[in-house]
């Protein structure tokens, strides 16, 4: 019998095209001999929508026009089972689910909103849980608890966007003290989306506003001048870890932009992640080599990630010092394009990833989540009996 897989993505975030893209070529890729993929897309006005068509790319060129021949649907618990039900006319089951496997990029849904609603309703699902998800997508939670741990991040200086009109001056002696030139960020996105570089204070004013736009909450860091940009994935849980080969990125800017990430490279249609210029291996010596796949390991063990997670990194080649740049715990692609190279075929990297979820899943069952004692049958409360007394009118 065939594992039945609700592969999720899209959602109300700016890089809702990008897990298009990632989801659709998951789809492709995975073995149809063992799974039965039911596609579950989230549009930008939060509305669930499932059908075999969700698995053409095409569809979403003009998907306003085409989503009424999809189904509105649900996700929802019952006797133990996981169903997909129709939201409008007749609510019948759509399809019935085994296992979720979120392909999700950006805030709304890669920083654990999802994983939440997955543990909630107690369905498997593929990926990082809620923990491992937030922190991963806000920058500034995460470099504090890397320091924690000794992993190596740029200095940086953060605030809220409400704060800076007040705190101009604090702020901007920040910035003086990390030394310029910067990067101003929005801390909880994702696919370089609202970066700008500051080489001169007068700019920063426009560069926060342009990174308010997306967050309130902003994290400026310093810019690595000589700088070359790495990234490892890892495959693997709290319990067995495996890295990939390194890449260095190639960008066509200061920093990897949006463009370099998804459009740049790529002829045609885009091919997310894989379209990025890259050279692989990475141009670095040994020692960086190994420094950049021990703090790998590491910082997946630390945010206690699951499935596979794509770390980057900053190398200043005139100090030769590694930095952590940010986990990406859902990667564009899924990083299918690191683990190529040595010999794991994208295919087999999913078929990893959802048994590893589905022996996580069993693992976590056999542990104590509730008791089933009930406290409240002898407890009396402020009122005593008459409390009980008044419940029992109020129900009959």
């Amino acid at each position: 019998m065939k594992i039945k897989v609700g592969v999720i993505f899209g959602g109300k975030t700016v890089e809702n095209e990008v897990s298009i893209i990632s989801a659709i070529q998951a789809m492709n890729q995975m073995d149809l001999e063992k799974y039965e993929i039911i596609p579950i897309y989230i549009s930008k006005d939060r509305t669930w929508y499932s059908g075999k068509m969700l698995d053409d790319i095409d569809v979403y060129k003009d998907f306003d026009n085409l989503k009424k021949y999809a189904k509105k649907v649900t996700l929802y618990q019952k006797n133990g089972g996981f169903y997909l039900q129709k939201l409008t006319g007749f609510k019948s089951i759509v399809a019935e689910l085994d296992i979720i496997f979120p392909i999700v990029h950006g805030n709304n849904v890669e920083d654990g909103s999802l994983q939440g609603y997955f543990e909630t309703i107690g369905i498997p699902y593929v990926g990082p849980g809620i923990i491992g998800s937030a922190l991963g997508m806000d920058k500034i939670i995460q470099k504090q608890v890397f320091q924690s741990v000794g992993i190596p991040v740029v200095p940086y200086t953060w605030f809220y966007d409400v704060e800076y009109a007040e705190k101009k001056n604090e702020i901007v002696s920040e910035v003086e003290k990390i030394e310029l030139p910067v990067i101003v960020k929005p801390a909880t996105l994702g696919s370089s989306v609202g970066i700008t570089v500051v080489k001169k204070i007068a700019d920063l004013d426009k560069a926060v506003d342009e990174a308010s736009r997306y967050a309130s909450k902003i994290i400026i860091e310093k810019a690595i001048e000589d700088l070359v940009e790495v990234n490892c994935s890892v495959l693997g849980n709290y319990e067995f870890m495996e890295t990939s080969v390194i890449e260095e990125v190639l960008s066509s800017d200061e920093i990897l932009s949006y463009k370099d990430k998804y459009i740049g490279g790529s002829k045609g249609k885009s091919k997310g992640m894989a379209s990025a210029s890259r050279i692989v291996p990475a141009r670095i010596d040994k020692k960086l080599a190994d420094e950049v796949l021990e703090i790998s390991k590491k910082a997946f063990r630390t945010l206690n990630l699951s499935g596979v997670c794509r770390m980057d990194y900053l190398i200043d080649k005139k100090a030769n010092k590694v930095y952590l740049n940010e986990p990406n715990t859902i990667p564009g692609s899924l990083a299918f394009y690191l683990w190529s190279p040595k010999g794991k075929k994208y295919r087999e990297l999913l078929d990893e990833m959802i048994t590893m979820a589905v022996k996580e899943y069993k693992d976590q069952s056999k542990k104590i989540c509730s008791f089933d004692t009930n406290i409240l049958s002898d407890f009396a409360g402020a009122k005593g009996a008459k409390g009980l007394k008044g419940l029992k009118n109020k129900i009959n």
